[in-house]
């Protein structure tokens, strides 16, 4: 029921709870969403459900305590320093939990990880700063920070929402074109989940089988776009139908992808690719840091601390701490040696980025080191010592067989495209495009084993 992309999902779990949902008015629907968000958890992760009725209590009892004194119309210093303790004692321990949740994982048992920890813990984090600094201006009950916690359509993998973006006090917007723009997203997303980024992954998971020291340099390459449109794909996918879930729940539409492939440098791209994990780090590390209003030796140092923090966020293996330092490294080169011509010629910007993204999302999926350095080695086969393509003719058999899936997904990395597109989402043609994917994307998950979105091992 956890996986979106799920037939119990779509069939049973979404229509009976907005059915339930819309019968009752205003005043009861926050109670029935915080209800069916716990059951939705509950069934996905009973061994942790408790763990996470825990962290929900005592993060809202620690982010009370620490906040008691904020109606005082003059602080003391000492209430000032209680509630500075009480936020890091808070945050100290989500951040502990998380560590060793990922430590069991990593060296007991990968089973040992809870669905969505690292998502509402960030969220309990990011509440308890916001509380502190006095974000949240209201009184919160202990109803609206449950809500905001376990939110079933993010509670697995995000977005990663701020409380005040949910307007929990004020209440929420309701009307036919907000449910309709929300089916809207929920649709696409789906679409580009299984009809797009599953049908990649068979690609992607050819090229292990054959071994990558058996295939072809254009092979090689044509792995590396084909990976990097799956993972776009399968996450913005997932990130869709959350946000339209939430806008046909009320909520505003949370923004997590802007068309990162159209960027023009590295920094500019993950400011466009999930940018609420971005905008988390940005605001509770790199900004608390110094940010960039520093010298560069700080600034540079900042950053490869923030990245390499992403990295081993990602995963636990080796090749994480590398992906996460390769990005601080191009990161840190752009602000302080070639970023400006990157802005001054466009064209080189976004050739740099289409060039250089790919080879780094091969260093993000390939685990094992010595496999990734044969992979490295097929895609530069005269500096790696490699030699010629082994199978100099598998480029035309995949190119066949993926071609036009790879091409459908660069058409709709345009962001011209995609922007039509949902502009004239009630055009009678756009309509029955919708249709055809939704009931294509049933045929194939009624087919095949529904593929769990792949950020749901973060």
């Amino acid at each position: 029921m956890v996986n979106f992309a799920g037939l119990e999902f779509i069939f049973r779990f979404l229509p009976v709870f907005l059915v339930i949902y819309y019968i009752f008015s205003e005043k009861y629907r926050d109670t029935i969403l915080l209800l069916g968000s716990l059951l939705f958890y509950a069934a996905g992760e009973p061994r942790f459900f408790l763990l996470f009725i825990a962290l929900t209590g005592i993060n809202y009892l620690m982010g009370r305590k620490g906040n008691q004194d904020i109606q005082s119309f003059a602080m003391h210093k000492w209430q000032k320093r209680r509630r500075k303790k009480w936020m890091i004692t808070a945050v100290t321990l989500d951040i502990l939990v998380l560590i060793a949740f990922k430590c069991l994982s990593t060296f007991v048992d990968s089973t040992l990880l809870p669905m969505g920890l690292s998502f509402y813990l960030f969220k309990m984090i990011s509440w308890q700063v916001d509380m502190y600094r006095s974000v949240i201006a209201e009184d919160v009950s202990f109803r609206s920070v449950a809500l905001y916690f376990s939110l079933f359509p993010q509670v697995v993998s995000g977005p990663i929402m701020r409380y005040d973006d949910g307007d929990f006090a004020l209440g929420r917007t309701y009307s036919p074109e907000r449910f309709e723009k929300g089916l809207f997203f929920f649709i696409s997303g789906l679409g580009m989940k299984v009809l797009l980024a599953d049908r990649l992954a068979i690609l992607w998971n050819d090229l292990q089988m054959i071994g990558f020291q058996s295939i072809s340099t254009p092979l090689a390459w044509l792995g590396a776009y084909s990976y990097s449109l799956q993972l776009y794909f399968d996450f913005w996918g997932y990130s869709l139908m959350a946000s339209g879930i939430m806008m046909m729940l009320g909520f505003d539409f949370i923004e997590n992808f802007n068309h990162p492939y159209a960027s023009k440098s590295i920094g500019e791209f993950y400011r466009r690719w999930h940018i609420t994990l971005g905008s988390f780090f940005r605001d509770y590390v790199y900004i608390p840091m110094g940010g960039s209003r520093c010298s560069g030796g700080k600034l540079a140092l900042n950053l490869a601390f923030v990245w390499i923090l992403t990295g081993i966020w990602h995963g636990n293996g080796l090749n994480f701490i590398i992906w996460g330092a390769i990005l601080g490294l191009l990161i840190i080169s752009e602000k302080l040696i070639y970023g400006k011509l990157l802005a001054k010629v466009p064209l080189i910007g976004h050739l740099y980025v289409l060039l250089l993204v790919p080879l780094t999302w091969v260093v993000f999926a390939i685990t094992d080191l010595g496999q990734l350095a044969v992979y490295f080695g097929r895609l530069f086969p005269f500096i790696g010592g490699f030699g010629l393509a082994v199978n100099e003719m598998d480029i035309v058999k995949y190119s066949q067989m993926y071609g036009p899936l790879i091409i459908l997904g660069m058409i709709l990395c345009i962001p011209k495209v995609c922007g039509k597109i949902s502009k004239h989402r009630n055009h009678p043609l756009v309509l029955l495009g919708l249709t055809v994917v939704f009931w294509w994307s049933i045929y194939y998950l009624s087919n095949n084993a529904g593929n769990p979105f792949m950020y749901f091992a973060f």
